[in-house]
């Protein structure tokens, strides 16, 4: 099959407004699904923005090639003998498809690249995408911010973001002179096997399928992964591989902790997105390949496959939630949740074991926010090879905002410089590019030599007693000093659904519940079954940057019970907004020491427990226990006359729920939090000037 400009030829008309339909629908699945484009503000650095200004043209303007060719379901042996199915994207020219060698791109996706094929179908329609991305960044169209319905705009300015051409095959991109290789990951799509969830099957797939791709003819043996969400997960998979052959790396929203990023956070289970997101996957699976049907070439190996596990993980998630006897969890379960066995084990990513350059870009309240920035850090390269880009966005409106005036350049653009500089050799300045782009909370975008940024300060602020005076309706209101408290209290909050209306629910579901202002932006509706611990406003501009903790010291009336906090800025006008959270189950509260980083105080800044039903420590009724509760890694600004809030909740549905084998030891009761001058509880606070 071919695609060429002379698409835009006879009957234009018609067929743009259909495929306009197509466009927006597909789209709009997409990003459901998986997450695309949220909001931003002003300026990186000049620099920054004068080189950017220069990669938009070349992603955007006349490229080498005129057309694009695609081989479909192009057959590729693993070393076991499964064979997976993926779409080669080539360029060609007037004379037909380019046989020049070329880099090439690999992207593997559990989605079915069937969907991937719309989406790049949809993008790549002359005339319509590009005039529409053009204009709503050219204008800043459906930026609502400052009014009631401004997360609607932000899910609308996905279409804008360039994400879309980062999820799947990238037409501009290949018509510059790049080969994409779009799989179904084993167990997927038109795939045979049987689904590994990211596990080291499929690590050692995508390796297999790089060395693959370098050993084609039409490739130059320079290889690069890409993808978004998933696919982000698998390109950084790929470079962590032994002799792996990725020459770069460039991941959307990747995460590297998958069990701490999103599927038990505290050693709670997401209800919000994990269910559905595996019925997804399990269900897409099943979609037969029509074409070989028809052309009585069906692949019957598949079929079995299918049938052998047909809704793989599934069904184990299901045997785990009905699981009521923490000394019966049943194998398959424990197979998966105990982190000594291979699954958990090989789910755990390892980038100091990259050596390709690498450009991560991430979300403050993405599913992974955990572990992006961490992934950077942890990458022994110099900072011209390795990138980290934040935003204030969920998993679903990552990139939003992107390329309008004041902020950085869209995904795609970005993506683009990075394979051309070092898969292509081409000196475009993006290794000048400054290592940190973040979007400071509160603020604006900035330029920053580093994440956290330099200068930061980590300092106790305490939780008291003394009423702030500060809420509406809360189940405690008390108040955050620099001082230990001199009294004592206890603030008593109770397991509830106020959740349902925060911005953990948004994070928690990938942005599907962020779209209603009054919840996702501001935490007062939900506050009403929390206690809040709230500072005096400050004098001047105190940034916060890095990871955050929360030395809370608890009491309890049974043996369990669960504990989620969020950190908040408060505006004169009393909107609550919050910057980062954490969570943690009672009885999983040891600490794995050898993964968790302090302060030169000895305080804890991200304490990882080991979320392990051997390590599970029960908690004695009525006798003080103490927790260190880390937080996603943040980055925000108090402006003069913001206070800082802890909020704290003994529930937090729908992000995360206990297991039920556990909530019947918690038996729902009302929770503790015990001021005690003697025995402190205190967030570990990293600050530019001192707070009072």
């Amino acid at each position: 099959m071919s695609i060429t400009d002379a698409d835009a030829d006879a009957g234009r008309c018609t067929r743009i407004t259909r495929r306009a339909v197509l466009l927006l629908a597909t789209l709009a699945m997409v990003a459901t699904m998986i997450g695309i484009g949220g909001p931003a503000a002003a300026a990186p650095s000049t620099h920054d923005t004068t080189m950017a200004d220069s990669w938009t043209r070349t992603e955007d303007g006349p490229q080498k090639y005129s057309g694009v060719h695609i081989d479909w379901d192009v057959p590729i042996r693993m070393s076991d003998g499964i064979v997976l199915k993926a779409n080669v994207y080539r360029p060609m020219d007037a004379s037909g498809r380019v046989t020049t060698p070329i880099p090439t791109i690999v992207n593997m996706t559990p989605y079915t690249k069937l969907i991937y094929m719309l989406l790049e179908s949809a993008t790549a329609i002359p005339g319509l995408y590009d005039p529409i991305v053009d204009l709503m960044n050219r204008f800043d169209l459906f930026d609502l911010a400052g009014t009631p319905i401004s997360a609607i705009g932000d899910q609308i300015r996905a279409i804008s973001s360039g994400s879309a051409r980062t999820i799947s095959a990238d037409p501009q991109l290949i018509k510059a002179g790049y080969a994409e290789v779009i799989v179904d990951v084993r167990g997927t799509g038109f795939s045979q096997g049987v689904w590994n969830g990211d596990g080291a099957r499929e690590q050692q797939d995508v390796a297999e399928v790089a060395r693959w791709a370098g050993n084609q003819p039409w490739s130059t043996k320079q290889i690069g992964t890409a993808g978004l969400s998933y696919g982000g997960i698998s390109a950084l998979q790929a470079a962590e591989q032994p002799n792996s052959p990725v020459k770069s790396v460039f991941a959307v929203v990747p995460g590297s902790d998958i069990i701490q990023d999103t599927i038990a956070p505290g050693g709670g289970f997401n209800a919000g997105f994990i269910p559905y997101w595996i019925m997804g996957i399990d269900t897409l699976k099943w979609l037969p390949d029509l074409r070989s049907i028809v052309t009585g070439t069906f692949d019957w190996k598949w079929l079995a496959d299918r049938v052998s596990s047909p809704v793989t993980f599934f069904d184990t998630l299901l045997r785990a939630l009905f699981t009521l006897d923490i000394n019966n969890i049943p194998p398959d379960v424990n197979a998966l949740i105990d982190p000594n066995k291979p699954f958990r084990q090989a789910i755990i990513g390892h980038p100091e074991r990259i050596h390709a350059p690498t450009f991560v870009v991430g979300g403050w309240h993405d599913l992974f926010t955990n572990s992006e920035p961490d992934i950077i850090n942890a990458i022994d390269l110099p900072d011209s090879k390795k990138k980290l880009l934040m935003g204030d966005w969920y998993h679903s409106t990552v990139g939003s905002g992107l390329g309008s005036t004041g902020r950085p350049p869209r995904v795609d653009v970005l993506q683009r410089a990075w394979f051309d500089k070092w898969l292509k050799g081409i000196d475009n300045g993006i290794d000048r590019y400054s290592p940190a782009t973040l979007f400071q909370q509160g603020g604006a975008w900035t330029s920053a030599p580093s994440f956290p940024r330099p200068g930061m300060t980590y300092t106790r602020q305490y939780l008291t007693g003394t009423p702030s005076r500060t809420t509406g309706i809360v189940a405690f209101d008390g108040s955050i000093t620099s001082r230990p408290p001199t009294g004592r209290a206890d603030a008593v909050v109770s397991p509830g659904l106020s959740t349902v209306c925060s911005r953990d629910a948004a994070q928690g579901t990938a942005g599907m519940l962020g779209f209603i202002d009054g919840c996702a932006k501001d935490a007062r509706v939900s506050e009403v079954a929390a206690a809040t611990f709230t500072s005096a406003p400050v004098a001047t501009s105190t940034a916060v940057s890095g990871p955050v903790s929360l030395h809370l010291n608890t009491k309890l009336e049974t043996t369990d019970g669960y504990w989620t906090a969020t950190l908040n800025d408060v505006a004169p006008d009393g909107q609550s907004t919050v910057v980062t959270s954490g969570q943690l189950t009672a009885s999983l509260r040891k600490i794995d020491d050898s993964r968790s980083s302090r302060s030169a105080n000895g305080d804890y800044t991200k304490p990882v427990p080991y979320i392990s039903l051997a390590d599970r420590q029960p908690v004695v009724p009525g006798r003080p226990t103490v927790l260190d509760i880390g937080f996603n890694p943040t980055d925000f600004v108090l402006q003069p006359g913001h206070r800082l809030r802890v909020d704290i909740f003994a529930a937090n549905f729908p992000k995360s729920i206990m297991i039920p084998a556990l909530m019947l030891k918690s038996q729902l009761r009302p929770q503790t939090i015990a001021i005690d001058p003697s025995a402190p509880s205190f967030i570990n606070l990293p600050v530019s000037v001192p707070m009072r």
